[in-house]
């Protein structure tokens, strides 16, 4: 193939990686967001508390956040295809000792794996998605992410069908997944070294043309913006996805089944929020999605501690539509401010996300072991309010209808 054909290909949003990448990101999210959705099973099983399966989630996505970007800086520097491969026999081996786990400290020795094998996968996951979306980089990164919203929303189900009736050993029936993501990354990863061979030099020198365009000052304080951002949206779907179970269990007296099914209306709700939100963006902005996925969240945010449980679907859902409408957005603006490190923004973004999760989770966790599950809830509600700082942003398009400035 030649330079100009590969040009050509650029130009054209090729769907069919997309979607096999996207695919990867389901299989690959859905063995990860399934570790805290089984916590009441491991809670009972191993006698853990609370303050412990706070300090699991934080032990499984702080691994993954902090090599997040290091992971896309070399692969910056130096792409490495089969890593994505590697990736899933790594995961693979985490929820067999996940399987086996006799206590406490194996359990996080398992989540340790599984959190690496995510670091693995997100950054170079990204860089494929940008490379298939040709001119439609917020609805590419949106089917991206959408496959891993979908496994984080498949979680709970899993949890009630697989780990609720097999206890512990369900985690034996995603080392199956994970064979199956192996084969789908094996073969991404064929692509993607194609790929390499024409694309990274032209993609090279538009990155330094328009990096020497940018105001380094801007970028940093709208990187500063993007953070307390992610840290928001994360704490509150932390609340929402670790511990909502629990106070749906405690105040409502629901089975851990019955109570999985509204954190999978949550879930659920934000793979569509997900999906519309990077096409969305490439309509009216960037900075405008960001803005309402925040702010638009903050009256059902508020609500859904005091509402019984009829309302709280509908509150659910509406709440995961509109939190994880930016999730893919974030991503998108920060790499067209930093471009030519696609890797390392894209580790940066979703490598925080997990971080200020698994922060905010193992915080949570000891504050509910001091206080109560109802007023944690209570005070998360909220956490959307940050959304305020948005408007701080500087506007990624000239057509900018919800900006203050």
């Amino acid at each position: 193939m030649s330079a100009i054909e590969a040009t050509k290909k650029q130009a054209k949003t090729l769907f069919p990686i997309l979607g096999l990448v996207s695919m990867a990101h389901l299989l690959n999210d859905s063995m990860q967001a399934v570790i805290p959705a089984s916590y009441p099973v491991l809670q009972e099983a191993l006698g853990l508390s609370f303050t412990q399966l706070g300090f699991i989630t934080f032990v499984l996505y702080f691994s993954s956040s902090v090599i997040q970007p290091f992971v896309g800086a070399i692969a910056d520097a130096r792409p490495t295809p089969m890593i994505l491969p590697a990736g899933m026999l790594m995961a693979a081996l985490g929820m067999f000792g996940l399987g086996i786990a006799p206590g406490y400290w194996s359990v996080l020795g398992a989540v340790l794996l599984v959190g690496i094998a995510s670091a693995m996968f997100h950054p170079e996951g990204a860089r494929i998605a940008y490379m298939a979306a040709g001119p439609k980089r917020g609805l590419a990164q949106s089917i991206f992410q959408v496959g891993g919203n979908m496994g984080g929303a498949l979680a709970p189900i899993m949890t009630a069908y697989i780990f609720f009736p097999f206890g512990q050993q369900g985690a034996y029936w995603f080392i199956v997944l994970a064979g199956i993501g192996f084969v789908i990354q094996a073969f991404v990863a064929r692509w993607y070294s194609s790929q390499l061979k024409l694309l990274p030099p032209l993609e090279r020198k538009k990155a330094k043309k328009k990096t020497a365009d940018s105001n380094d000052k801007v970028v940093r304080k709208s990187i500063f913006y993007v953070i307390v951002l992610v840290f928001a949206r994360s704490w509150f779907s932390a609340s929402i996805g670790t511990y909502f179970v629990f106070f749906l269990m405690d105040k409502f007296g629901l089975s851990i089944p019955n109570a999985q099914m509204y954190i999978f209306t949550y879930m659920a709700a934000g793979i569509i929020g997900t999906f519309l939100g990077g096409p969305l963006s490439d309509k009216v902005g960037r900075r405008n999605v960001i803005l309402l996925s925040l702010l638009g969240a903050v009256p059902f945010a508020i609500a859904l501690p005091f509402s019984g449980l009829v309302a709280a679907y509908p509150l659910l859902f509406l709440l995961g539509l509109i939190n994880h409408s930016s999730f893919s957005v974030t991503v998108v603006y920060v790499q067209e401010m930093v471009p030519g490190k696609v890797g390392m923004v894209s580790g940066l973004i979703t490598g925080l996300a997990f971080g200020m999760g698994a922060l905010g989770s193992m915080v949570l966790g000891i504050i509910i072991d001091l206080t109560s599950i109802q007023a944690v809830i209570i005070a998360c509600s909220f956490m959307p309010l940050l959304g305020l700082i948005g408007f701080l942003l500087p506007p990624d398009k000239r057509k900018d209808t919800i900006s203050a400035a």
